[in-house]
Formats: C-alpha cells, structure tokens, sequence
C-alpha cells in the first residue's frame, strides 16, 4: 500500500485549521487521517492538531490489527479518549472555548478497511464498482437530504450548508460512526475536508482519482483545482492506493 498526504490554506483564509497525516505502525499497517479543526483565535489549529498527535501515538504503540472487529474497537476507543482530550483542553483554555474537529480515520487491512469518522470530512472508495461516498456527513443539509427535505441539488446551494450535527471535541460525550467493508488490490481511497468536496462533485473526484499516476502528483492537481474554483475554505486530502508493492506507507 502506497499513502499521500496533502494540505494547503487556500487562497483565502490566513491560516490553516486542516491537519492530517499517513500513519504506519509497526506492522506496517496505514492509517489514513483527516481533520477540519473550527473555533475562534485559531482553536481549530490546536482541535485538528490534538487529533494526529494523539492517532500518531496510538498508533505507533498498536499491533496488527487481524480482524474488523480489532479494527473497530481500536477507532472506537481512540477516537473517543480523543474526544475527552479535545473538550476538556477546551474547557480548561478559555481561548479555546468551543473549539472542535471533524475527523474521518482509516485503518487499511489487507483484506479490509474500517472507517471512522465525525463531521462533514469525507471518504470515497475506487474500486471495480466504480467510486463512491462512504462516511455520511453529520450535517443539518445531509439530515435534511436523507428525511427528504430538500434535494442533493438543493442541499449544494443551502445557506446553512456548513453546519454540523456532530463535532469532536465540541461535546463530553460523542460517538463516531464505525463501519468496515472490503477492498483488494487495485483499489484506492480518497479522504478529504469540505474544502475540496465542496468545490468539486464526485463524478469529477472519481475522474481525478481513477487517474494512474502518481499519488502526490493526484494530490496536487485536486488541491489546483480547489483553488482555481475559489480556494476559500482550506483544503486537505489523503489517498491510499491498494497496490503490489512490498512498502505499505510513505509519509
């Protein structure tokens, strides 16, 4: 398995509450990472940042995780303590009063992937069935789309596009989603913030994706693109190829 990470502020905003990171473990099993921190005086640097500190030395202190269930206790657990971490930090530092994080974490099995996540920050998975959407933003327009409120093609244009149901950090006692579904050889996946996926659709991501060259240089033409179609919000991505070399990560 090959993994790249990318991040950039835009061209608009001043500074960068995006963090994320590919990490390996001593079994050399990937952990694909992405965080959109929010909350004022650049909170949102310390919410995003807490959660890859945190994953980076959990991760590095864990075994091979052999089954699905291993994989979801794991995320569970870390994603939670993290949680605890990130609201109590907030408490105790008024200039942090509110602060909070999306999260969408990735365990990469050889023959599974289990995914975590909290908030609008996406995963799409490539495979011979096409690619496709697999987190569910916590986000009033995604609650509004799924009770048949509005329309996906409403929800793109909705005022209050922004607003999450669910945060990390935001509330004592949060739980993440945790699912976990198969892949093989050849597959790929792509976590991003809403910087991007608010700028591009998915058949236009699959069309950058299903590319076969290099990840960075994917990584690149995604975060130009983001760009060229306004930049106003930071842009963050990962992408984990499924492929037949012996390295299983690069950071």
């Amino acid at each position: 398995m090959n993994g790249y990470f990318m991040t950039d502020k835009g061209k608009v905003r001043d500074h960068n509450e995006d963090n994320g990171a590919i990490l390996e473990n001593s079994k050399q099993q990937i952990l694909a990472v992405v965080a959109d921190g929010m909350g004022g005086h650049k909170a949102g640097d310390i919410a995003s940042a807490m959660v890859i500190t945190s994953l980076r030395e959990e991760w590095a202190k864990s075994g091979f995780l052999a089954s699905p269930e291993e994989a979801e206790e794991w995320l569970t657990t870390s994603i939670t303590q993290i949680n605890n971490s990130i609201y109590n930090h907030a408490q105790e530092h008024e200039e942090c009063n509110g602060m909070g994080t999306t999260v969408v974490a990735i365990v990469c099995g050889p023959e599974f992937i289990t995914i975590g996540h909290i908030g609008d920050s996406r995963a799409y998975l490539l495979n011979e069935k096409g690619f496709s959407q697999i987190t569910e933003d916590h986000s009033l327009v995604n609650e509004l789309v799924r009770t048949g409120q509005i329309s996906k093609d409403d929800a793109e244009y909705h005022p209050r596009k922004n607003v999450l149901l669910r945060a990390l950090g935001t509330e004592k006692d949060v739980t993440p989603d945790v699912q976990t579904i198969g892949w093989d050889k050849s597959n790929k996946l792509l976590l991003c913030s809403d910087g991007l996926s608010n700028k591009l659709t998915e058949s236009e991501l699959h069309n950058y994706v299903q590319d076969t060259q290099d990840l960075q240089e994917n990584a690149e033409e995604l975060i130009n693109e983001a760009n060229n179609r306004g930049g106003e919000d930071n842009i963050s991505l990962a992408l984990v190829y499924y492929d037949d070399s012996e390295k299983e990560g690069e950071s």
